[in-house]
């Protein structure tokens, strides 16, 4: 049986450094906040039980709301029924960590507790994380008790002095710069940080907690996964500048009408006396939505990838072709702010269907349908597509990374 996950986002710095007289990780990101972003990374990875993020004192509304600005929180804690949890931080990270244990602790069964939790504390200043990180972390607590994601430093490292000399030089290949999240197991993390508390000692890191325990943690040192140079923590408002990319693209597709054919429009079959002709299966939204992401991702076009010519592609499901450039799309790092897509087409009508064309599309991009909009138009019965003797799409996309 799969250990209980809990996650901790620590969010009860005072951002000073940042300058702005915004709290970091309440700025926008994109069509998200930093934090929010952070938070949905882990959901969109892993089964999360607990989600525990800590806040200023008296500040647990302005954390909410920078929360659920984005319109995939709700549906991501709804899809393994995470509970959300605020909890009001320490005067130092550390203390806050330990605020943030002890509310997971307190909101996990018997049962759970007994199943050897895993915990997650990540920097909500950390937007960038990303989803290989996530795994190999909860990978590493799996077997080895605590992992926490590392990079090698770029420049040569130097012990230095009270007096700044240098006093040792370090080889750089055995040094690691750590990174969050940090895993470990969550009881005898708890235990540490408690014997810490108890002490009055401070450490820099939840992993220098654990190594100061051994008693407590059975020996079991930090495995180090695999980081990333992006998972940067944002610091100044120029980190945040800086690692965003965005692209916008446009796809359009026209198809005839004719008798004997269906007529799908984003996946679904729409009942109709024609249908479009094509190659494939002609579903004209879809065809547009693939060359919108395409064009903005900058990785081709629709006949590109899938060359009419080509007797493969007789029939196809335009649904699956979607599916495929999606999948090359999200591998080279690109995530989907939004889709806002035109159909024009003199009958039938397609409001009726318009939220099950919408979820259609969200399910093949594996996405939220807050994502996605469809509408409608006619042409007033000028040019082909008046006349009922053909289709059109258009559709506008944002892609980020």
């Amino acid at each position: 049986m799969s250990s209980p996950l809990v996650l901790v986002v620590t969010a009860a710095g005072s951002s000073t450094r940042m300058g702005t007289g915004i709290k970091k990780e309440y700025m926008p990101a994109g069509n998200s906040t930093v934090l929010a972003k952070a938070l949905n990374a882990f959901l969109k990875s892993a089964a999360f039980d607990i989600a525990v993020i800590t806040v200023p004192k008296g500040k647990e509304k302005q954390a909410e709301e920078a929360v659920f600005t984005d319109c995939e929180t709700e549906i991501l804690l709804n899809r393994h029924s995470t509970k959300l949890i605020f909890t009001e931080g320490g005067s130092t990270r550390q203390q806050s960590v330990y605020k943030a244990l002890l509310s997971a602790k307190e909101n996990l069964s018997e049962k759970q507790l007994s199943q050897s939790p895993i915990v997650l504390i990540h920097d909500g200043a950390r937007p960038f994380v990303t989803e290989q990180i996530i795994l190999d972390t909860i990978q590493g607590v799996e077997e080895n008790d605590a992992a926490a994601p590392g990079i090698t430093p770029v420049d040569t490292q130097k012990e230095i002095s009270a007096d700044n000399k240098i006093s040792r030089h370090l080889t750089r290949s055995s040094l690691t710069a750590i990174q969050t999240p940090q895993g470990f197991r969550l009881l005898p993390l708890m235990q540490c940080h408690k014997k810490a508390s108890e002490l009055k000692k401070e450490f820099t890191d939840d992993t220098e907690i654990w190594d100061n325990y051994p008693e407590l943690t059975g020996n079991s040192k930090v495995q180090i996964v695999k980081g990333d140079p992006c998972n940067i923590k944002i610091t100044y408002p120029r980190d945040l500048k800086e690692k965003r990319m965005i692209r916008v693209g446009l796809g359009t597709d026209l198809h005839r009408l004719v008798e004997g054919r269906k007529l799908m429009l984003g996946g679904v079959e729409i009942p109709s006396a024609k249908g479009e002709l094509g190659h494939s299966d002609g579903d004209v939204l879809l065809h547009a939505i693939t060359d919108a992401l395409l064009g903005a991702s900058g990785m081709g076009d629709i006949g590109s990838y899938f060359p009419p010519e080509d007797p493969q592609w007789k029939d196809a499901d335009s649904a699956k072709l979607l599916e495929k450039v999606w999948s090359d799309i999200q591998k080279q790092g690109w995530t989907l702010g939004n889709l806002d897509c035109v159909i024009e087409m003199e009958t039938p009508k397609f409001l009726p269907w318009r939220q099950k064309v919408i979820d259609s599309i969200a399910d093949v991009l594996k996405t939220e349908s807050c994502r996605v909009f469809v509408k409608a138009k006619t042409n007033e019965k000028l040019d082909s597509v008046g006349k009922a003797e053909a289709v059109k799409a258009y559709c506008t996309c944002l892609l980020e990374k």
